[in-house]
């Protein structure tokens, strides 16, 4: 009897993991997470870079532009950071390539001017001192990434790390469907 109440348990913790997973994908690829936002206009992103320098995603207008939601001490965040590279180069070399960003939540300049230092990645990395631009994507936890249109139009939403190739796949998938 004991071995029965187990495994009934275990198939329900499978299930809801199940279920879970479900509500979380796109249904099409696997990789992108649902969210109200995709295929709408991005929300306003007006704020500064740890460099002080003055940012407004409206701007960006005319370009794919890739946000990274990220926080120096996120284990996977951390685990991510080569895959980001790896794609922010891949885009550097190319005419068209998307604009990276990272979206610094709850973290200090310093810190994450020490993570970039010690890591690479010369992108810029956006403050979100008061959590007004996760809050306005629905981020649920860091990491979390979001690729817009050059109209500025979300497209894609992935929830936790990216691993390499990742990226460049569903971009390149996007780009060809206009």
């Amino acid at each position: 009897m004991r071995l029965a109440r187990v495994g009934a348990l275990g198939v329900a913790v499978v299930m809801v993991g199940f279920v879970v997973l479900l509500l979380q994908t796109d249904g099409e690829t696997g990789v992108g997470a649902r969210s109200p936002l995709l295929g709408q206009p991005a929300p306003a992103v007006v704020t500064s870079t740890i460099d002080d320098e003055s940012f407004d995603l409206a701007r960006r207008k005319g370009s794919w532009v890739v946000l990274n939601f990220f926080n120096s001490t996120c284990v996977p965040c951390i685990a991510e950071h080569p895959a980001l590279l790896a794609f922010a180069n891949s885009e550097a070399s190319r005419a068209d390539g998307a604009e990276m960003y990272t979206v610094v939540n709850d973290d200090s300049d310093d810190a994450v001017r020490a993570f970039f230092a010690a890591n690479s990645g010369s992108w810029p990395k956006l403050r979100d001192g008061d959590g007004a631009i996760a809050v306005a994507f629905g981020v649920a936890k860091v990491p979390e990434t979001w690729i817009i249109d050059p109209n500025g139009f979300v497209r894609l939403r992935i929830m936790g790390s990216v691993v390499e190739g990742v990226l460049e796949d569903q971009l390149a998938s996007l780009r060809a469907s206009g």
